[in-house]
């Protein structure tokens, strides 16, 4: 009769196996993760669902002026430079690159 301690290693070298894909598919990028704060007002696509401004199909060149605006106080805001306050100008490039790829028009089709 075999021991539990005998089939143990066979079931850690198993799920180191396998651990490697499954870690990859749930890392999300640093620009993921840096612009979900911005989703939270922005909408999840840049798409916002209220009175805020959608930042959906604006280039990322747009977006990173912008922001780097509201970080110097340039750009009058009365949120976004707070926000905006501690993100290096790399982290502003992520956020801007992550957004610039979203551009969804309206699905004029539906009634």
């Amino acid at each position: 009769m075999k021991t539990v301690s005998g089939i143990a290693p066979l079931v850690v070298v198993v799920c180191v196996l396998m651990y490697p894909p499954f870690a990859q598919s749930d890392e999300l990028s640093r620009a993921a993760m840096l612009s979900y704060t911005c989703a939270g007002c922005h909408g999840t696509d840049g798409v916002s669902p209220g009175s805020i401004p959608s930042i959906a199909c604006k280039s990322p060149e747009t977006i990173e002026t912008a922001l780097k605006e509201y970080r110097d106080g340039k750009r009058f805001s009365t949120v976004m430079g707070r926000h905006v306050k501690g993100y290096t100008d790399q982290e502003i490039q992520l956020i801007a690159g992550f957004f610039g790829t979203y551009c969804k028009e309206p699905d004029r089709t539906k009634k």
